[in-house]
């Protein structure tokens, strides 16, 4: 039986405290190891959870350890690229945060970087991981709701802090960046299409996007999204056929927002639900991610479907420019 594979994280972002360290704890054949950062203050929770943990003040230092195998980026979102070549280069593979990058073109140098290495990279996309969202694949795949015609989605929250790092543009903030990804690489995740035109209305704030209201023509169906970061909370996503439709109430943030479920309308007026509440997307993705990486299973989201998706967002961005 092989050994587990080492962990090290770079930095002691929130999401790698609150949901990556668990899931790395919890999944199977996985060992958290190593965390960089240069403050005591926000190494201090990681190491009350996990004692033996090994704290190391330099991004380079924790690549160049020989006891990781596998590093988790949560480093803000314009130093993404940069990270993810450096432990590439330094032989390990790579789970980054989304946004990968911040412009489809820079994922071109990942995908490179990845193919000389021989180990895996990938964007962190956790729900393309989660049982409701392969059901949905599946559902639609099959023609449970006939023809699909139209999908809706919302993601929004309310974040007033200007020292936020979502509302500095200089650190690639901005709502399509942190959650506008998320309808766009379900919808394309479900129906494996391609939008063929893009239109957007977007509010901006300071050099950030905080409202952007998104209209895509795929091959056969349509979609309209909005999200923001000065609402009340809300998400859903909803795909429309001619015969009936499927919803999910808890598309994304399945672990914050309530309650995880997959309603489906058939044709005959017959709903049924599927719950999913007992579900950590993170621990799941973390589990597909080292099979991929120990045995070259295909991973549910590669470099190069993170390349389509950031070139949706790049196209919705181009479409109504600061």
């Amino acid at each position: 039986m092989a050994e587990a594979l080492r962990w090290g994280i770079l930095g002691a972002a929130n999401i790698a405290r609150t949901a990556l360290a668990p899931a790395i704890a919890r999944a199977w054949d996985a060992d958290l190891v190593a965390l960089a950062t240069t403050s005591g203050e926000k190494a201090a929770p990681f190491l009350a959870r996990y004692p033996g943990l090994r704290v190391i003040g330099d991004y380079q230092a924790l690549l160049d350890d020989p006891e990781v195998d596998a590093v988790y980026i949560p480093l803000p979102n314009h130093l993404h690229v940069e990270w993810t070549l450096k432990a590439l280069e330094a032989g390990k593979h790579v789970l980054c945060e989304k946004p990968l990058a911040l412009e489809a073109e820079q994922i071109k140098s990942l995908i490179a970087a990845r193919d000389r290495s021989g180990k895996l990279a990938a964007e962190g996309f956790m729900v393309v991981h989660h049982p409701q969202w392969q059901d949905a694949k599946a559902l639609v795949a099959e023609g449970a709701i006939g023809k699909l015609r139209h999908i809706d989605g919302a993601f929004t929250y309310r974040n007033l802090d200007p020292a936020n790092i979502r509302n500095q543009a200089a650190t690639g903030g901005g709502g399509l960046y942190d959650i506008g990804v998320y309808p766009s690489i379900t919808a394309r995740f479900v129906t494996g299409a391609e939008p063929t035109r893009l239109r957007a209305d977007i509010d901006r704030e300071n050099g950030v996007d905080t409202f952007a209201r998104v209209w895509a023509d795929f091959p056969d169906f349509t979609m309209s999204f909005y999200v923001g970061m000065r609402h009340a909370p809300r998400q859903e996503m909803v795909f429309h056929g001619e015969e009936g439709w499927l919803r999910l109430s808890a598309p994304f943030n399945t672990h914050l927002y309530g309650d995880v479920r997959l309603d489906i309308r058939l044709g005959d007026g017959t709903t049924r639900s599927q719950s999913y509440n007992a579900v950590d997307q993170y621990q799941l993705m973390v589990e597909a991610f080292i099979r991929s990486a120990r045995t070259g299973e295909p991973f549910a989201c590669p470099l190069e479907f993170s390349y389509g998706n950031q070139k949706m967002i790049d196209a919705i961005l181009a479409a109504d420019p600061a």
